[in-house]
């Protein structure tokens, strides 16, 4: 499997993840097991990829666009959320932002920390390194959506 396949599988499964395995079977109609071959990194499902209906299902209720935003990456593309895709965490302003920009930025350089200690990044500290990667870069999409707010 080519390494944008196998990014873009990452990314489903973070998106299922995200919305939950249940919501996610209710929300695009497919099983359990479909849903899994979707991300699975198996020979044998290589090639499955999940519709593009589906990805728009589970992202409109998901915190974050998983799949697009790696689409998006790998074709060297940035993306402007829009106010009304939900900023969660309105109240508070730019301000709020820079303190939870740094607590977050201070939760990655601990997992990282962590992860360095014996020289060698597992798969399950790398998750957790992506995990906190993510959570991170919600932070400054937060704070991107606020200084546009305040630039008019």
């Amino acid at each position: 499997m080519s390494k944008a396949g196998s990014y873009l599988k990452k990314h489903t499964e973070t998106l299922v993840k995200d919305v939950g395995i249940e919501a996610a079977c209710e929300l695009t109609g497919k099983s359990k097991a479909t849903l899994g071959r979707y991300y699975s990194d198996h020979d044998e499902h290589g090639d499955r990829f999940m519709p593009v209906d589906a990805v728009a299902a589970l992202e409109s209720a998901s915190s974050y666009p998983h799949v697009t935003a790696a689409l998006a990456e790998l074709n060297g593309i940035g993306l402007k959320f829009e106010a009304s895709r939900a900023n969660t965490r309105a109240s508070g302003g730019v301000n709020s932002d820079v303190i939870a920009l740094s607590q977050r930025f201070a939760m990655l350089m601990g997992e990282y920390q962590q992860s360095i200690e014996d020289g060698v990044i597992t798969v399950t500290e790398a998750k957790r390194l992506l995990k906190e990667t993510t959570a991170l870069q919600k932070v400054l999409i937060d704070m991107k959506l606020h200084l546009e707010d305040e630039t008019g």
